[in-house]
Parts: C-alpha cells; structure tokens; sequence
C-alpha cells in the first residue's frame, strides 16, 4: 500500500514540515531528532492536524487536499494511532478498551480477532484488569492491540517503547515483530533507536529540520559507516 505526500507543508513554531514523496515499506521507520517534526507528521496522516498545503493519499483514497477542500475525519480514516502515552481510557477495563471502536471497523481480515490479537501480545489474562493498574509494558501492549481491533488501513506507532527501560524495550520489540508478521498492516515507526529500526523495519525515512535528510533500507543507513550521521538523541 502506498502512502502518498504531496506537496505537504505544515508551519510547526520556528521550522515547517514540508515533505513531497511516496513511502511504499511493510514497516518504515521515521527517524530524525526531537523537533524535526516526526510526530507532526503522523498526526497530520492520523487527521488530527491541518496541513496548511498539500495532499494526503493512502492507495487510491486522499485523505487530506488543501486544495480541493477535502478533509476525511480521524475516526473515518481507518488509521490506528498509537501515541507515545498509549492514551488508554482509564475508567475501561483492558478488554473495554481492546473493544473500543471495534463493532463499527470496516469488515476485517480474517483472524482479527480479539482472540487472536490478545494470543499474539500475550495480554489475554489481562482482560479483566483495570488499565491504571497495568505496568508501562502491558499499558502499551494493551494500545498496540486496541488500534489493531479496529482493522487499520495503516498503523501509526509514534515512540512505543519510549521511556521504556532497556530490558523492558528488548521484552517488547518481539511483539512488535510479531504484530509486523501476523498481520497485514503496514506501518510508519517513530524511533530514536537505530536498533528498533534494524530489529523492525524494512525502509526508513529521517527527518531533520521538517525536511527529509535521507531514506532507504535501513542496513544503507545504519551500517557503520554511516550510523554517526543518524545516531540523534532526545
């Protein structure tokens, strides 16, 4: 599935994000430093900024064009957004929240499944839990699995295993590979972690100063040579 920006441009403070290309991976990685406008850009994919220009078509479906005055609503875009908090609904149980948006998804592929998806991230004895209760590790396994039930065109990942500690984040970047290999969603992954790129993605595209400053694979990227250049922190 393609992924197309056109001509996009949104004004962010003292930068603007501006980015006219095409991203094609399973999973591409959208790396760069804090400010460079990464999350920015998945919100305006996700809907939930205007940009001031520009086009956002995911296949043959525009999303977004200033231009022609269209602009489809978050909940009707079938995007999963993952933010970096998880943003779980407290007073839901874990199995309220897997199930938010669920009866109303378009028609899904088959073993999308609470079943299924609560088997593949380990989180069905969690179900009755209630979710402030949950630790940062489960929290997010519990969003990852909510913005999957809702049979996303695209999943939008924004830092999942930020201010995670380190044997936390190698516990969970299985069930992300996992999540990549079960299920036939593309996805776009914000990183700071040349390693989450390599354990994860198939494409990377890095961002400095709202502007793209390099793509391709990620071992052309991140091979020796060339990870002091993209080694960004914060």
């Amino acid at each position: 599935m393609t992924l197309t920006l056109s001509q996009l441009r949104l004004p962010l403070g003292t930068l603007t994000l501006e980015l006219d290309t095409a991203l094609t991976g399973r999973v591409t990685a959208i790396f760069g430093p804090s400010g460079s406008g990464k999350t920015s850009l998945l919100e305006l994919i996700a809907g939930l900024r205007r940009p001031a220009a520009g086009a956002i078509r995911l296949a043959n479906i525009t999303l977004t064009d200033v231009d022609a005055g269209t602009f489809v609503r978050p909940e009707h875009r079938a995007i999963g957004y993952v933010p970096q908090d998880g943003a779980l609904f407290p007073h839901l149980s874990v199995r309220q929240n897997l199930l938010y948006g669920f009866a109303s998804a378009r028609p899904r592929p088959t073993g999308l499944t609470l079943e299924h998806v609560t088997s593949v991230l380990e989180i069905t004895p969690l179900l009755a839990r209630a979710t402030p209760s949950l630790s940062g590790g489960e929290q997010q396994r519990v969003a990852l699995g909510r913005a999957l039930l809702a049979a996303p065109r695209l999943l939008l990942l924004d830092e999942p295993l930020a201010g995670l500690d380190t044997p936390l984040r190698e516990r969970l970047l299985p069930y992300l590979a996992r999540v990549r290999d079960e299920f036939a969603v593309p996805m776009l992954y914000v990183t700071h972690s040349p390693d989450e790129v390599m354990a994860l993605c198939d494409s990377v595209l890095v961002l400095a100063n709202g502007r793209v400053a390099a793509r391709g694979r990620p071992a052309e990227l991140f091979q020796p040579s060339a990870r002091p250049r993209y080694e960004f922190r914060g």
